[in-house]
């Protein structure tokens, strides 16, 4: 009898795997099934994926208070209205940190670039309706270990916490700008805590942290340095807005997801070297084949971050028409934070109506990431369907040449009609039997909204 019951479970067990199996093959309810059990870092913002600007891909490495201001100004005039609030000011803004820091050894603007300050350049950014974002690295400057700066608040010094046998990565003045934090040492999180309340006199509402991991990181130091900066930020009165940028991979998803708003997971956008213009199309490919791996740990409170998006400039992107829409549409569909990169002062007519299609942006902000059918082929159909009813499909073709795409409605789950719309056209586009087919030029791309007929119907 006990070998009988024994094998009566067993069963039990197998048959619950099968279709358990088959429900997370088959279930067509939002095709990326979330990571379940793992909590959010619970700030209270990013319930959506951020829009803004940032300054990197446009100002590169002499972003001025001027020049922030008159990009600020063109956001507020132009973009604003379709949801496009934040202004981040990144690399570039600071002294040499090896040289010049502040008395408690943190960096210090440039005022050259900055003469009224970064405080008087937020209250301006506020003054436009905006929200002011800024960009640091890890670890404690050199200039500050040299001079044995104190730390705010405590009794302990920079040399208490700093391990000066390691640098951090810094990218503007050279490798051998800040020193690596030693965290088991006293007054290493007050350091932390030191920054994180300058930040809060500033009224900076976005914090980059960029550098976080290089590929030659200790993993016990990346996992240091982002809890103690999430915790100094989570312990202010005033919520800021966390993304952390490095050369991060999915096996770090979860620490990511419980302590920070958004998580770089490529390498930057720009071509820097060989491309012939700012993009390159190979860079923006990429995001197809690593979009599918994070997908599962975006949501509310956090978001994966695929980097700026530069796709209005025209030609100065490098990029073609069809590669712009494609770009923009994987960004939009994959719940993506939507930073424009360009100059916002020089929008080309087409790049322009790229960035303000409000059917598109709605995708974007409804938080639903949208996950490929497969990915071995280079014509490829993304799908989700959205808390509506209705079902968003973008069809790729990522080729050399023109191609057809084509989806069956079976590979949603449906069994009935359902009427199209193309969201970049503004089109409805009628009422398709069991499947939609289209002829697409080298790197172009559809996105549709399709509703079943039932669900129009009620019935």
């Amino acid at each position: 009898m006990r070998k009988k019951f024994q094998l009566s479970l067993l069963m039990i067990f197998l048959l619950g795997l099968i279709f358990l199996s088959y429900y997370v093959l088959n279930d067509h309810s939002r095709y990326v099934l979330p990571a379940e059990g793992i909590g959010r870092y619970t700030n209270g913002l990013a319930q959506r994926p951020l829009m803004g600007w940032s300054s990197w891909s446009a100002l590169g490495s002499f972003p001025t208070e001027s020049k922030i201001q008159t990009q600020a100004q063109a956001l507020a005039r132009t973009l604003k209205s379709h949801g496009y609030i934040y202004v981040n000011l990144d690399d570039y803004w600071y002294l040499d940190p090896a040289t010049t820091i502040d008395q408690f050894g943190r960096w210090v603007a440039d005022p050259q670039k900055f003469p009224a300050g970064i405080g008087s350049l937020s209250a301006y950014i506020h003054g436009l309706g905006l929200k002011f974002g800024i960009y640091l690295n890890p670890g404690i400057p050199v200039a500050a270990v040299q001079q044995n700066t104190p730390i705010e608040g405590t009794k302990y010094h920079a040399r208490d916490i700093a391990d000066t046998s390691r640098y951090e990565t810094s990218f503007s003045f050279g490798k051998n700008e800040q020193y690596v934090i030693d965290y088991s040492k006293p007054g290493a999180q007050a350091f932390i805590n030191s920054w994180a309340h300058l930040l809060a006199q500033w009224n900076i509402d976005f914090l980059k942290l960029d550098g976080v991991q290089s590929r030659n990181s200790m993993q016990s130091q990346v996992s240091s340095t982002i809890q103690a900066w999430s915790l100094a930020l989570k312990q202010l009165a005033r919520p800021i807005y966390f993304d952390l940028s490095g050369a991060f991979t999915v096996a770090q998803a979860s620490l990511l997801r419980v302590s920070a708003n958004g998580w770089r997971i490529d390498d930057d956008i720009e071509c820097y070297a060989s491309c012939a213009g700012r993009v390159s199309w190979q860079h923006v490919l990429m995001r197809f084949k690593d979009v599918p791996l994070w997908a599962r740990w975006a949501g509310p409170g956090g978001w994966n971050d695929l980097d700026s998006l530069d796709v209005g400039n025209g030609s100065k992107d490098g990029l073609t028409d069809d590669e712009r829409q494609s770009y923009m549409t994987l960004w939009a569909i994959s719940a993506a934070p939507l930073y424009i990169g360009d100059d916002l002062t020089t929008l080309d007519a087409y790049g322009l109506n790229l960035l303000t299609n409000d059917e598109v942006i709605n995708i974007n902000q409804q938080g639903v990431v949208v996950s490929p059918i497969t990915t071995t082929s280079q014509q490829q159909v993304w799908r989700a369907k959205e808390a509506d009813g209705s079902y968003v499909v973008a069809l790729f073709n990522l080729g050399d040449s023109p191609a057809t795409v084509s989806i069956k409605w079976s590979a949603l789950g449906l069994k009935r009609p359902a009427l199209l719309r193309d969201l970049w056209s503004h089109t409805d586009l009628g009422v398709y039997g069991d499947g939609f087919s289209a002829k697409l030029n080298t790197h172009a791309s559809r996105l549709l909204k399709l509703m079943p007929i039932s669900t129009l119907s009620g019935s």
